[in-house]
């Protein structure tokens, strides 16, 4: 198969600060990747290197064969902050409708097809029917769902993350990654997440990423928790407690 995206020997530096360093990755269509791993890892100037917000220095990053500055409008984004003026009264179908960017809109307005598309996208979230309901008075997940929404306007190959469920509930938090989950059946889902014991029950991948970049197939969890291995995150950690439960503290 294919890689959708992959990156190859990619290093960036502010100033003379190495931020990232000799970054491999390869992502395949449909994959459910996960980047975790402490703050200033490096892990938000992966995410602004592959939408073309940061300038690369060094390496490659590559879209279906493609340099990625050449295919921005396969990406979505879904940003961290959601909770942005919701006293603005917009309605829920006008704030997807901001998602478009492949054609120029028209000065008489969005099309009918447009609206179509609009209400398609609240559809893939189950957000249809709260369409013509202000912003403003939905609840944080609500919000979430229509920024989702937002970001697949445009049928893109592979949306991007960054930190989805950082201002909801555990429950919450749940129904977005079961919905992040669904959505990875028909495009390649990437999360920059610190939910990492949530994260690991529906990523396929993840990216452990602290200026260098350790790889983990969860489809082999059985086999993660390697005793010779010198790397050692959260996963190995949780994969060690789930294949070993009676070495769990019961404190």
């Amino acid at each position: 198969m294919k890689p959708i995206l992959k990156i190859e020997n990619l290093s960036f530096a502010y100033e003379k600060q190495t931020v990232l360093e000799n970054i491999n990755l390869s992502v395949n269509p449909k994959d459910f990747l996960a980047i975790i791993g402490p703050n200033g890892g490096g892990k938000s100037t992966l995410l602004k290197l592959i939408l073309g917000i940061n300038k690369i220095q060094s390496g490659s990053i590559k879209i279906e064969g493609k340099n990625s500055t050449l295919c921005l409008n396969d990406i979505g984004y879904v940003p961290q902050n959601t909770n942005i003026n919701t006293d603005f009264p917009i309605k829920v179908i006008e704030v997807v409708l901001m998602g478009h960017t492949k054609e120029k809109k028209s000065l008489w307005g969005y099309s009918k097809n447009e609206l179509q598309k609009a209400s398609q996208s609240l559809a893939k979230v189950g957000m249809e029917k709260y369409k013509n309901s202000k912003i403003g008075s939905l609840s944080g997940g609500q919000r979430q769902r229509v920024m989702i929404a937002r970001a697949l306007f445009t049928n893109p190959k592979i949306v991007l993350f960054d930190e989805p469920t950082s201002s909801i509930d555990v429950k919450g938090q749940k129904d977005i990654y079961r919905l992040l989950k669904n959505l990875s059946k028909d495009v390649t889902v990437i999360v920059v997440s610190h939910d990492i014991s949530i994260v690991l029950e529906y990523a396929t991948k993840v990216a452990y990423i602290n200026q260098t970049l350790v790889m983990h197939n969860l489809e082999n969890s059985k086999t993660m928790f390697d005793t010779n291995n010198k790397h050692f995150c959260e996963v190995e950690l949780l994969s060690l407690l789930q294949n070993n439960p009676q070495k769990s503290c019961s404190c």
